[in-house]
């Protein structure tokens, strides 16, 4: 099992105007288009500064009933760390055995065309993401 750096989850009102300020400030690149994912609630879109290998996505809330909202009430911004993994089962339990809460087991993602996500909680209270690595998906049927 490894564990790299995917993306950093930032919380916003607005993804448009999220994503013209990065682009503007740092440059970022879109990655794909706005996604929504309905067992998120959120409306999703991936930047890329040039050259990075990781990530910034930017999430926002899909409505008011979003798990979204209160962060973006509270002002957005960093939300989440994600990691990509080669065995998400394994990760979920290496992590749960050093003390880290899963909080949602692995689930296909819309955003990652299917591939698994789990979320955990730590001591330090912040939220983290794990993601299967695409190489690893492997498809039934």
């Amino acid at each position: 099992m490894h564990l790299h750096l995917h993306h950093i989850g930032i919380a916003v009102k607005d993804i448009d105007r999220a994503a013209e300020d990065h682009r503007r400030r740092l440059g970022c690149r879109l990655e794909g288009g706005l996604v929504h994912d309905p067992v998120q609630t959120a409306m999703i879109q991936f930047l890329r500064i040039p050259g990075d290998s990781v990530l910034i996505e930017l999430v926002a809330p899909d409505g008011p009933t979003s798990k979204l909202a209160g962060a973006v009430k509270k002002g957005g911004g960093i939300n989440h760390l994600c990691y990509s993994t080669d065995d998400i089962e394994a990760a979920c339990r290496f992590l749960g055995e050093d003390g880290m809460v899963v909080i949602q087991d692995p689930v296909p993602a819309v955003a990652f065309s299917g591939r698994r996500i789990a979320w955990l909680v730590g001591e330090a209270f912040y939220l983290t993401e794990l993601v299967e690595d695409e190489r690893e998906l492997v498809l039934p049927g």
